[in-house]
């Protein structure tokens, strides 16, 4: 008789914990990225390695992971009054929620290149909020927004001067009070009505003047928005119809000092994902907002924000690939089966080597068109990115889901409690996808670039034409593009096939260009000529998958 069973009040020993992977964490999340470090060099940023490293180990720490748990777990809570019976529109986060912004606002990525800007400075930042969004994806969302603000609002001096100072500085003050008792301030956005969602030129929410006409003028506005996120910022862009037509207003989250705009919270959405963020609907009843850029000409005022916010799309969910790859990966390296590591056994490695090339292609684009935001007065570079937004923000939003969901199947039942994190990106994943303009949205936004402007097509095959000669596959692919954009026939119907050879094309072109055979070569040989409607793990035979893995191992500097 065991020990156990002579003593009835010791419980029995069941079993003994073996095989099972430790935790991703108190790893440097940018040291340990090679497609990442890599590419930071390559396009201009070479100077910011060490503040990205230093970064990294802090992004990486079980700290900060942890506080991105907490912040899911623990929802934000809507208050419309207080206790004693006043309208408040108070939205209360977790305080894990709060340090992620606070550490995220200090170092810069809502601002360094309006504040800092020179060669990189974009990239920089992409590479700062790669990281970032690792750690937790919902907060970025106001980084983003207040990031993508300061072009609109630059063009009304009379409220750049007041606000900008504020929204560019490194600071965090959570704070329910008015924008001027505050040295940093966030911005939001509330675009989006019921009726209308994207089309927001049918938006009936109204703006009547209180003084004068023009960029500045005071109006109040009347309405609704279906979706304004992050309802405690402290002024939000939206767009209104006022007596020239649709326009853009800076509206504030307090009126004056002793009374609150009267922008009213109906509710808080409740999302699959993005939980840490609140999104929320909310009622406009006279809220005093000043009007950005010309009257009549919102769209325009606010085209250049959308174009920013949707790379931060590009950068989120290329962020999150990473982190899931990184998971499996992590995974694989401690975890047997069979007798064999499974990172050993070649049908894991095919899949792992799959999700680390998606990464390396997601990644290289990204980073390609923060260079070309680096340079804005060239305009061969601009013409690039006119094209390469709207197919950079469909093609790695819209395969982030599935990219996930393989990703989670590698940590088997693990892979989907939410005590691990690939759960939670998986929730995560079809958000930037849906956000900012859907798959649909983004292949007409390509329709209406090359119909205004032909020329953008020119500049996007000159830079495809770098790697003309460098493979037959890649040659014969960026031809049979060239021929899909000859024919114009049902050229809307098509136009999703069109954005996923944009994408691939330039994908490919720019592994090429960074130069290592077995990612290019993998890249090109699983994605092109015929191969876009495939699972994961399918690479063909002869593909370097160890050299592919090792550069995707957390744990490998």
């Amino acid at each position: 008789m065991s020990e156990y069973g002579k003593n009835p009040d010791v419980p029995a020993g069941t079993h003994e914990v073996f095989n099972q992977p430790g935790a991703l964490a108190d790893y440097n999340a940018y040291d340990t990225d090679t497609a990442l470090r890599e590419g930071v060099f390559r396009h201009g940023a070479k100077w910011a390695d060490a503040g990205l490293s230093a970064y990294g180990a802090r992004t990486g720490s079980a700290e900060v992971i942890e506080l991105g748990f907490l912040a899911n777990k623990y929802k934000p809570r809507f208050f419309s009054h207080d206790r004693y019976g006043y309208r408040v529109d108070l939205v209360k986060y977790h305080d894990a929620y709060h340090r992620l912004m606070k550490m995220a606002l200090e170092e810069g990525i809502h601002s360094s290149p309006w504040t800092h800007p020179g060669p990189g400075a974009n990239v920089a930042r992409a590479a700062k909020s790669f990281l970032q969004y690792q750690a937790e994806p919902g907060h970025t969302c106001p980084l983003t927004m207040t990031f993508a603000a300061v072009p609109s609002i630059k063009q009304t001096p009379s409220v750049a001067e007041k606000w900008l100072p504020r929204i560019t500085a490194r600071g965090y003050d959570p704070r329910n009070v008015p924008y001027f008792d505050k040295a940093a301030v966030t911005i939001g956005m509330g675009m989006t009505e019921k009726q209308g969602g994207s089309d927001v030129r049918t938006n009936t929410t109204r703006a009547d003047p209180l003084e004068g006409r023009g960029p500045g003028a005071a109006c109040e506005l009347v309405g609704h928005k279906w979706f304004t996120s992050a309802p405690m910022c402290d002024a939000f862009l939206m767009l209104a119809q006022s007596e020239g037509g649709l326009s853009c207003f800076l509206v504030p989250r307090w009126r004056d000092a002793r009374s609150k705009n009267p922008i009213e919270i109906q509710r808080l959405k409740n999302k699959m994902g993005n939980v840490s963020n609140a999104s929320s609907e909310i009622e406009l009843r006279g809220a005093l907002g000043w009007m950005i850029g010309d009257e009549g000409r919102g769209i325009r005022a606010i085209i250049e924000m959308v174009s920013l916010t949707r790379f931060d799309c590009m950068v989120g969910s290329c962020a999150g690939q990473r982190q899931v790859t990184a998971q499996a990966i992590n995974h694989a390296l401690w975890r047997s089966a069979f007798g064999r590591a499974l990172v050993e056994q070649p049908l894991m490695q095919n899949v792992l080597g799959d999700l680390q090339l998606e990464v390396e292609g997601s990644l290289a684009l990204c980073l390609r068109m923060a260079e070309a935001l680096d340079n804005p007065d060239n305009e061969r570079e601009k013409l690039l990115l006119r094209l390469g937004l709207p197919a950079g923000k469909y093609w790695i939003c819209k395969r982030t889901p599935f990219h996930a969901y393989e990703a989670m199947e590698c940590l088997g039942g693990n892979g989907v409690t939410e005590e691990f994190a690939t759960a939670r990106f998986y929730r995560e994943a079809p958000i930037n996808a849906i956000w900012e303009g859907s798959g649909n949205v983004q292949a007409l936004d390509m329709l209406r670039a090359l119909a205004k402007n032909p020329e953008v097509l020119d500049a996007w095959f000159a830079e495809l034409d770098k790697s003309r000669g460098a493979g037959k596959q890649l040659d014969k692919t960026v031809d049979q593009l060239k021929n899909e954009f000859a024919d114009t026939s049902d050229f809307e119907y098509r136009a999703r096939r069109v954005m996923d050879q944009l994408a691939l094309t330039m994908q490919a072109h720019l592994l090429v260009q960074a130069g290592n055979s077995a990612v290019a070569d993998g890249f090109i040989g699983s994605r092109l000529g015929g191969y876009g409607n495939r699972n994961y793990g399918t690479l063909p035979r002869g593909t370097d998958v160890r050299a592919i893995v090792n550069r995707g191992n957390p744990w490998v500097k």
